[in-house]
């Protein structure tokens, strides 16, 4: 029995020590504004799309195509925005919150990216060979995009001791496709002041 203690000891302390390596986990609201680590978030991508799509709506273009084609919205894709800051930025969700707040605008008309054509494409391919007649989606009906968006983040970050300054600068142009004239320039800041905790011994 005596011999069992020590066993049922190390039991515990190994329990013990597990315990301190559990990490709390708890869920909160996406749309939340949350900043931990001081670098680009979802809150950013979410913030800055929204403010750069009602930048681009504000301006005159859109009203402009609307009276020369019968009131009819302009068609647009979002093209693609660069990451040229150092840190890694998903430049894919900031591009479907791009595509997200123009589209519940409803002032334009998104179309798919190359990628997403693709998919597209066989599926219709596929449709002509499988899908009844009236089910199938034609061909040669794309609806193609008279405007693209594009644009790129660029970061500077300056630091002393304990504090830091990242300033993030998103740029966005929107080009007509056939003239290849830049019709609206955007452009949102964002600087963000990040503290360091002082390590306590």
């Amino acid at each position: 029995m005596l011999a069992r203690r020590p066993i049922l000891a190390l039991v515990v302390a190994a329990l013990a020590v597990s315990a301190c390596g559990i990490k709390r986990v708890s869920r909160v609201d996406p749309n939340s504004v949350t900043d931990l680590s001081g670098r680009w978030n979802d809150t950013d991508s979410r913030l800055v799309a929204n403010e750069l799509i009602g930048q681009s709506l504000g301006a005159s273009w859109a009203r402009d195509w609307a009276a020369a084609n019968n009131g009819q919205s302009p068609t647009i894709i979002v093209g693609e925005f660069r990451n040229r800051t150092m840190e890694h930025i998903a430049v894919g969700t900031f591009v479907r919150d791009l595509e997200r707040a123009y589209i519940t605008s409803g002032a334009v008309r998104v179309v798919a990216s190359r990628e997403e054509r693709q998919d597209v494409r066989d599926e219709r391919a596929d449709q002509q060979v499988n899908a009844t007649a009236e089910s199938r989606a034609r061909m040669a009906r794309e609806q193609g995009a008279r405007f693209m968006l594009q644009g790129d983040v660029q970061a500077i970050e300056d630091s002393e001791g304990r504090e830091k300054i990242t300033f993030y600068q998103i740029d966005a142009t929107l080009i007509d496709l056939e003239s290849n004239a830049k019709v609206w320039v955007g452009q949102h800041k964002i600087k963000k002041y990040i503290q360091r905790r002082r390590l306590t011994p």
